[in-house]
């Protein structure tokens, strides 16, 4: 049995407070122990993360080249076994105040009441 959409609104709350936090022990108790985190910018290669570690890099890395990165327009649509969570995000490139703005939709699955996979898909906004 998939989770409830309210059971994933409480999942997707505490996700996202711990990847906030960089708290891995938080994460991966929302997460299940295989959790595959497929992500794309629209700007470079697609990243595979799978693990505590490969995690923890992708978030430091993004921590040290962004000075700042902010979601708005956030909507999540739950269906089935699958939600979508839909989004703008802004972001400022830390060495050179770069402004980029992107739009997003990220696709995520479930196994025995946990968040199994995230694939990310990002697309530049040109002005």
């Amino acid at each position: 049995m998939h989770p409830t959409p309210a059971e994933r609104d409480d999942l997707f709350e505490s996700f996202a407070r711990a990847l906030f936090k960089h708290d891995m022990d938080a994460l991966y108790r929302v997460v299940s122990p295989e959790f595959v985190w497929r992500y794309h910018d629209g700007v470079s290669p697609e990243v595979v993360l799978i693990g505590h570690d490969a995690i923890l890099k992708h978030l430091d890395k993004n921590k040290a080249f962004y000075a700042t990165i902010r979601f708005h327009d956030v909507v999540y649509h739950h269906l089935g076994d699958v939600s979508f969570m839909t989004f703008r995000v802004s972001e400022t490139v830390r060495s050179t105040g770069e402004q980029r703005e992107q739009r997003g939709i990220e696709r995520y699955t479930f196994e025995d009441g946990r968040i199994a996979t995230k694939d990310v898909y990002r697309k530049p906004i040109v002005s």
